[in-house]
């Protein structure tokens, strides 16, 4: 080894001054998310012998995320496990949303397998009981793999009831501490997020909530840790909100369109 490559290499190691980030979490991580997508919902799959698959590789993000050793994480496989069967239930309810609301939908198969938004819901409601157990970085893991692949970024964090319906997906941002209640749609471009961004608001209410029933056209834009959409309210496309809406109500972008005949 040269002299000058021997200097380049010492100023690289100089600078990796993170000991615990070790990119292998990350393929792990998407690895076993794999793992329980198919294990929830593949018909070929066995699910005895994946449960184990994921036993296994769970105990190896355990030995990777678990940076502080006095934190129980090998703990929390079992009770994650017990939870799967709830949410898998909470998914189906999703899946049947999608078939009751989008008219393009030709099978329940194909919401499994064809629609990200769908991806996108599963992956958030996977991780999000993970992130409640604890786990430190997968599950923002496995939601950033979903956004990658679906254009859909939920943050685990937020919290999301029943028969959720995202409509093309593309584009849509779910910040942390959004609620969203039971029975929404929402369709592509829509954004949930804070009216601004500052380090101190870390651990408070700083995303809308959204009540039972609403409906969010694409593009619309809400903002703000105390602005709630009331229940059965519907809110149009290109809409900007930074401030609560009653129930029942509509809410649509006046923006005047032109349109003249050619010559």
């Amino acid at each position: 080894m040269t002299e000058e490559r021997a200097a380049i290499i010492a100023k690289i190691k100089e600078q990796k001054k993170n000991p615990n980030l070790k990119l292998k979490l990350k393929e792990k991580t998407e690895y076993f998310t794999n793992l329980l997508f198919y294990t929830l919902f593949d018909t070929d799959t066995v699910v005895a012998k994946n449960v184990n698959l994921l036993e296994n590789t769970f105990e190896e993000l355990v030995d990777l995320a678990c940076w502080e050793i006095e934190k129980p994480c090998s703990k929390i496989w079992q009770s994650y496990l017990e939870c799967l069967p709830t949410i898998l239930t909470k998914l189906n309810r999703d899946a049947q949303a999608f078939m009751k609301n989008d008219p393009a939908a030709n099978s329940i198969e194909e919401v499994y397998m064809a629609y990200p938004g769908f991806y996108a819901i599963a992956i958030y409601r996977l991780s999000h009981q993970l992130l409640k157990f604890g786990l430190p970085l997968v599950p923002r893991l496995m939601t950033e793999y979903a956004h990658r692949l679906s254009g859909t970024d939920i943050h685990p964090g937020a919290t999301i009831g029943d028969s959720f319906f995202i409509d093309h997906a593309t584009g849509i941002v779910i910040g942390e501490t959004v609620i969203i209640k039971d029975h929404v749609n929402m369709y592509q471009g829509v954004t949930l997020g804070g009216l601004y961004v500052d380090r101190k608001l870390r651990n408070t209410k700083r995303h809308p909530t959204i009540e039972n029933n609403v409906t969010i056209y694409a593009n619309a834009t809400i903002l703000g840790g105390d602005t709630v959409i009331g229940t059965n309210s519907i809110i149009g496309g290109n809409t900007w909100i930074t401030s609560s809406v009653p129930e029942n109500s509509i809410i649509s972008n006046t923006s005047e369109i032109k349109i003249k005949k050619a010559l």
